[in-house]
């Protein structure tokens, strides 16, 4: 009996499968201490104390989240990879933001960090950690946002899917600039899409918030 058939039906690895995992193996330990040798290698650190100065890793089981929404401190568990949107969504019941393209192209999702409107289904929960987020929902506590009043005055929604998207920026620029012009709103809305076309309604919205301007 030839080697090659000894080890096909012998108990064992074969030769190929032998060398095969042990490249996996030692590519996976290089991958694993590569940096803490190369962070030891700075000054006279040891992997021991260059361990200590690695950055803290997260996941993939989930960990604690703490997020100020709307006024109001929240906490819960998620897994590092979740997103804000989904955070908002599927573990604190804000539903205010919108899943639509999930890819940073609709503007559905647009929420205000920290004074300016990103795409939350593009950003980390845990990245937001520490910052004030803002949704849709903030216009309507209390006396109705000047934003929220005017897409009611105008009916500047259809499905209303893409509104909170659009409230939600237009918000950050009126709080930004309460007399902006009507310029300024249409390009805070420049990256929000109306699947519906309800655009005529929303540039009478736009241009009541502008003070009636009907020009730039």
């Amino acid at each position: 009996m030839t080697q090659k058939t000894r080890n096909k039906s012998g108990p064992g690895l074969s030769r190929r499968a032998f060398l095969k995992w042990s490249g996996v193996s030692a590519a996976a330990t290089a991958l694993a201490t590569g940096p803490l040798e190369a962070l030891a290698g700075v000054g006279d650190r040891s992997v021991s104390e260059a361990k200590l100065l690695a950055p803290a890793a997260f996941g993939p089981a989930p960990v604690k989240l703490e997020l100020t929404v709307n006024g109001a401190k929240v906490t819960t568990n998620v897994e590092p990879r979740v997103t804000l949107l989904d955070a908002l969504r599927n573990y604190i019941d804000v539903t205010g933001p919108k899943r639509v393209c999930d890819r940073g192209t609709c503007g559905a999702c647009t929420c205000i960090v920290d004074g300016k409107p990103i795409y939350s289904c593009s950003m980390l929960a845990l990245e937001a950690q520490g910052k004030k987020i803002e949704t849709s929902e903030l216009m309507s506590q209390g006396e109705l946002h000047p934003v929220a009043a005017a897409f009611v005055k105008h009916d500047a929604q259809q499905c209303g899917f893409c509104t909170p998207g659009f409230t939600t920026a237009l918000k950050a620029a009126y709080d930004k600039n309460p007399k902006p012009s009507v310029a300024e709103l249409e390009a805070a809305v420049a990256g929000n899409i109306c699947r519906c076309g309800t655009y005529q309604q929303m540039r009478e919205a736009i241009r009541d918030l502008a003070g009636g301007k009907k020009g730039g």
